[in-house]
């Protein structure tokens, strides 16, 4: 069964810097199957109801400013699915989730980053998703669990956006950690690696410094819904940690 991750996308720079978390995503294929499709929730995609893409071909969105040149010029040009599309419509109905489609928007750089880092030659369907940050927790579970069996058809599931994701309190000079951010993340970790779902579900008043790693949730969510989609086995393994800017983290984890 292909497993599913969430992948923090950092800033969008990080698809044109080498460290040890890009060279992660870019040897990435190395040792994992080549999926037949991917499906993509990005935290830079907020709709009020569930949205499903099914763009014939994805535009590249620069949802961004001021950062290089170079970034403005980068084009994935993926192609959707819509059989595939029309499939995780009928999951989501099946499991009780209003959903719509969506024929026009293409990749925004929460998708694009990281699927230009992990897949460059944009040779593979992608399906991008959705997040609400006005769900509760466990439904955000229940949505990446409606997705499981997507996994026994040799589709990749990615969660894309960060746990700790606070860009008020980013130090662009500092090249340390800064004591809160891997706090919250190391209570993050015992929970997910413990699969404690009650815990997290109410994370916001259990863990520490939650609501300065986690401002507004859109971020958090793809966390939760890549995780729903392993209900069934409940095995998360953290994969890669580390910090940009004093506590903008980059973190890689990995659901059977």
């Amino acid at each position: 069964m292909m497993p599913s991750y969430f992948f923090a996308h950092g800033a969008p720079s990080i698809v044109l810097e080498n460290n040890e978390y890009t060279q992660l995503l870019k040897t990435f294929k190395e040792h994992s199957p080549k999926p037949k499709a991917i499906v993509l929730f990005s935290a830079h995609w907020e709709e009020e109801v569930q949205t499903v893409s099914a763009a014939e071909e994805y535009e590249t969105i620069y949802d961004f400013g001021g950062f290089q040149d170079e970034l403005y010029q980068m084009t994935y040009p993926a192609k959707s699915d819509r059989s595939l599309a029309e499939k995780i419509h009928s999951l989501f109905a099946k499991h009780g989730v209003q959903s719509v489609q969506n024929e026009r928007r293409g990749l925004d750089h929460g998708a694009w980053a990281v699927l230009k880092l992990l897949y460059p030659e944009a040779d593979i369907p992608v399906i991008a998703l959705s997040v609400n940050r006005y769900l509760p927790n466990e439904q955000q579970y229940k949505i990446g669990k409606a997705l499981a069996e997507l996994r026994e058809q040799d589709v990749l599931i990615i969660g894309s956006g960060g746990t700790v994701h606070n860009l008020r309190r980013l130090n662009w000079q500092s090249e340390g950690i800064e004591p809160w951010a891997e706090q919250f993340d190391n209570w993050l970790q015992s929970k997910l690696e413990s699969w404690d779902t009650e815990a997290l579900f109410h994370y916001r008043e259990q863990a520490p410094h939650a609501m300065d790693a986690v401002p507004t949730s859109e971020h958090f969510i793809p966390l939760l819904l890549a995780m729903g989609t392993g209900d069934a086995q409940r095995k998360a393994k953290l994969l890669h940690r580390s910090y940009q800017y004093g506590n903008l983290s980059l973190s890689c984890w990995q659901f059977n």
